[in-house]
């Protein structure tokens, strides 16, 4: 799994003009993409490790302030265009393996304690944000779940 973090001041995601999801106070806005191999270790280890990140101010975390994630499927995050002028997207996970594993990673941060904004999974969305800093990290899981991660 892949993450791109964003630290924000505010942020919201609209599907056909409606808002589906936005944060309420500064907080993180996560654009995830699933890949082929994914699966629950992945969930559990990125789950923790975005809601854990200290890349808000004061170096504090999510956890640390309770502060709100948006989280926005992005299956481009595994898009490659190193060749031609055309991405290829074969290494994103299609839809009934990636939308089962977006639904579990909020599902995941949600039992970890964080409240929890979501787009909606498939749609053509439209992503407001006002980056903090700015601060932007890509984060991704390990191919081996880390003992101390």
């Amino acid at each position: 799994m892949r993450a791109v973090i964003q630290r924000a001041t505010s942020a919201s995601v609209s599907v056909d003009g409606t808002v589906t999801g936005e944060l309420d106070a500064p907080g993180l806005v996560v654009l995830l993409g699933v890949t082929h191999d994914d699966g629950p270790a992945d969930v559990a280890w990125l789950a923790r490790k975005v809601r854990d990140v200290r890349i808000l101010r004061e170096e504090k975390s999510a956890a640390d302030v309770d502060a709100p994630i948006l989280v926005i499927s992005q299956f481009t995050l595994y898009g490659d265009a190193r060749k031609g002028r055309r991405p290829t997207w074969a290494a994103a996970a299609p839809g009934p393996v990636s939308e089962p594993l977006y639904q579990a990673f909020c599902d995941e941060l949600v039992a970890l304690g964080s409240r929890v904004e979501r787009g909606v999974f498939g749609a053509d969305m439209a992503v407001a944000l006002v980056n903090d800093g700015p601060v932007t990290l890509v984060v991704e899981s390990p191919r081996e779940t880390p003992r101390n991660g």
